[in-house]
């Protein structure tokens, strides 16, 4: 079976767990890491619009960028030694819920964190990438809470039902 385990920076080692626990037979785990070129690109055109052309100030995107990069090999790599057992690393780049989605086509399995308000039972426990992978994930996913999950009581109160006057 392929798993896919979408890797982010803080909750990673949840889900590196879960795939130790839950698909501990798995013959094909990814690691994967995607990068959201917004960020170094918000740079650089910062850099050109309000600075100027002709600078001789290194540009701050081609720095983003290569901490990016160096980021994500050693969180692939940190991954792939707590895992324990041999796993293809793959680093892609763009909007990030779309690339998650792309990349657990035709996986068994596709492993992620919470990544919302974690403090309370919910939905609001997944933000927007991680709602959007969930609803189109084109395989079954396995959500893990990357701490100890809260408790019960933080559920909110059931709606009140609705008020029927008597004729």
């Amino acid at each position: 079976m392929r798993v896919v385990v979408w890797l982010v920076e803080g909750t990673w080692p949840a889900c590196v767990d879960a795939v130790r626990t839950h698909a501990p037979g798995a013959t094909d785990v990814v690691l994967l890491h995607v990068t959201d070129p917004a960020v170094p690109g918000l740079a650089h055109g910062a850099f050109a619009g309000l600075l100027g052309r002709g600078r001789s100030e290194p540009d701050p995107g081609d720095l983003l960028e290569t901490l990016g990069t160096v980021s994500a090999v050693e969180l692939l790599d940190a991954a792939a030694r707590r895992l324990g057992v041999p796993a293809t690393p793959l680093e892609r780049t763009g909007r990030v819920e779309r690339e998650v989605v792309a990349a657990a086509e035709g996986a068994g399995l596709l492993v992620l964190a919470r990544d919302g308000d974690r403090s309370r039972l919910g939905p609001h426990s997944l933000g927007p990438a991680g709602r959007f992978v969930v609803d189109h994930a084109p395989c079954p996913v396995l959500l893990v809470w990357p701490e100890p999950a809260p408790d019960v009581t933080t559920l909110p109160p059931p709606p009140h039902p609705p008020h029927h006057p008597h004729p």
